[in-house]
């Protein structure tokens, strides 16, 4: 596997493509299908927020840029059946202002999206967890001063690192495991803060 793309994920390039996936129903469609497996529109409705015709036209749409496909071993005719078509999906900014700008706004509603994921965590989840599951969790706020090829590098070791887990063929799982979603996000600032000093660890 290219270690660049160690999970597999769909690279995304064309500006269109971005633009089209930077839609709250589209993204939970997809992130839907990638987590629970294939699935038609009328299945997908309740949990995505949208009518089971307004989710055919957008499981169409996602379809165009080649996100998602024809689930394999369907023989139902009467409702189409969709798959993901990779475990997950990646973007760079491109280099021209039509790039940037595309996934400037796709990176705006992930952003948007994962934003009350820690808060929905602690008050619907972390109340039923068992204590060991409970101390594990946890969150940092840490700022560190790296060149722009020293932040790849962390970037890639951390890819690495989670990679078999993240890859790993669901009857490979341990009977003990359970799902764990983890959160990365890495922001660079503008040039001038070199020397200042915001580094908070929050507590587990």
């Amino acid at each position: 596997m290219d270690s660049d793309n160690r999970f597999g994920d769909l690279e995304i390039s064309d500006p269109k493509a971005m633009r089209a996936l930077a839609h709250p129903v589209r993204l939970a469609i997809l992130e839907r299908l990638q987590r629970h497996g294939p699935a038609t529109a009328s299945r997908l409705s309740p949990h995505v927020g949208a009518t089971p015709s307004v989710t055919s036209w957008h499981l169409r749409h996602l379809a165009g840029f080649g996100l998602v496909r024809d689930a394999e071993g369907g023989t139902d005719r009467r409702e189409r059946r969709w798959a993901a078509v990779a475990r997950g999906f990646r973007f760079e900014a491109p280099d021209d202002e039509e790039g940037r700008s595309a996934a400037r706004v796709l990176s705006g509603e992930l952003f948007a999206q994962a934003a009350d994921l820690p808060l929905r965590w602690l008050t619907e989840t972390e109340p039923e967890l068992e204590p060991e599951w409970t101390r594990l969790a946890g969150a940092n706020n840490t700022r560190i001063v790296v060149t722009s090829d020293e932040l790849a590098a962390l970037k890639d070791a951390f890819e690495e690192l989670i990679a078999p887990y993240v890859v790993r063929d669901p009857d490979r799982r341990p009977p003990d495991g359970r799902g764990v979603r983890l959160l990365m996000y890495a922001l660079p600032e503008a040039p001038g803060n070199e020397d200042s000093e915001n580094t908070t660890d929050l507590p587990e």
